[in-house]
């Protein structure tokens, strides 16, 4: 099921075992070579000041109370996992980056994604529009499949766009052709 990023921040963090509410979900922690959450930020009275992580395959289930996981032992500290340490070392910042298309056109800034909350990927990208295009379009949606590269500063993305070769009209041609008058006068077949 694809879900909203923003929606699952802030979510509470649930016990299975105890039933309570653990913790609360912050920010996750992107891998850009593959767009994978590999784990979020959690924060709660119970966690103390060290920055604690919840890896996404410890989490159970994702329901109406929130992220579900077997108890308080699924935390770790960001310095336990060297792969996670090294990711967080990149200080990758998902939202707000600016997106262009190959052609290097400015096409807006990420404003949100969407999760495959089965596999925690991100599968589609959610670009808000600059201002001018904004009065026409609201949102453009990229899908994963058309990102090109993505570097410190920006989302490069396959462009859409056909390149078309500039053939000159003579000055007494018509630069369109009417596709329901044909060039020559049909002959009626009817018997």
């Amino acid at each position: 099921m694809l879900v909203l990023g923003s929606r699952l921040l802030s979510m509470p963090v649930m016990s299975l075992q105890t039933g309570t509410k653990l913790a609360e979900a912050n920010l996750p922690l992107i891998d850009p070579s593959n767009l994978k959450i590999l784990a979020y930020n959690v924060s709660g009275p119970l966690l103390g000041n060290k920055k604690t992580l919840l890896l996404v395959s410890d989490i159970r289930e994702l329901g109406k109370l929130g992220m579900i996981i077997d108890s308080s032992d699924e935390f770790v500290e960001l310095d336990d996992v060297v792969a996670i340490k090294k990711v967080s070392d990149l200080n990758f910042k998902l939202i707000g980056m600016a997106v262009i298309d190959e052609t290097k056109r400015k096409l807006g800034k990420l404003e949100d994604y969407s999760v495959d909350t089965d596999s925690f990927v991100i599968q589609q990208l959610h670009v808000k529009r600059g201002l001018l295009k904004s009065l026409s379009e609201t949102e453009l949606l990229i899908h994963r499949s058309q990102i090109v590269e993505i570097n410190d500063t920006q989302i490069i993305v396959r462009t859409t766009a056909k390149k078309l070769a500039a053939t000159p009209a003579k000055p007494n041609q018509l630069s369109y052709i009417n596709p329901f008058r044909s060039p020559a006068p049909q002959t009626d077949n009817r018997n």
